[in-house]
């Protein structure tokens, strides 16, 4: 593929090149997330969650498409996996700089730590898949724990 198609995967695919930062670009992808999270939280229950699986469609294939431009396996350039998974964090969250700020700690260490079996989803599913499906489980696993804190919140254990 060349030409606009490959140009387009490749800026979806570094986060409007935020990956191209040499240090913490995964970091750097997720803080792009921040403002398509705050739009997102503005949607209604059906909106929402399509618009967080268009964007990881649009993740698979622009992260697959800048795998074999980068001529690497999840090259730390690919970002918006992050942004998928930092969308998928945040879903049905409400809208707080608590909750943001939460939400930014516990995907980015979900994401770095990788519990059982996110590593697994990197390492077994092809191209994009595993570039993207990683990090959409740490999203999950993140809004879990967002849901505990906020239940724990309510009941005034903090």
């Amino acid at each position: 593929m060349t030409g606009f198609r490959q140009k387009a995967a490749i800026v979806l695919a570094t986060g409007l090149f935020s990956g191209y930062i040499p240090v913490a670009s995964g970091t750097f992808g997720t803080l792009v997330a921040i403002p398509g999270g705050y739009l997102m939280s503005r949607l209604g229950l059906v909106s929402a969650p399509l618009v967080v699986a268009f964007v990881t469609l649009v993740a698979v294939w622009s992260a697959g498409v800048a795998e074999g431009v980068f001529g690497q396996k999840d090259s730390g350039r690919i970002v918006i996996d992050e942004i998928a998974g930092f969308l998928v964090t945040m879903l049905f969250i409400p809208w707080r700089l608590e909750t943001v700020i939460a939400g930014f700690l516990v995907f980015r260490f979900m994401d770095i730590l990788k519990p059982f079996p996110i590593r697994t989803l990197e390492t077994r599913l092809p191209g994009g898949w595993g570039v993207v499906g990683d990090d959409v489980l740490a999203g999950l696993y993140a809004n879990g724990v967002l849901r505990i804190l906020l239940g724990l919140k309510s009941l005034g254990v903090f």
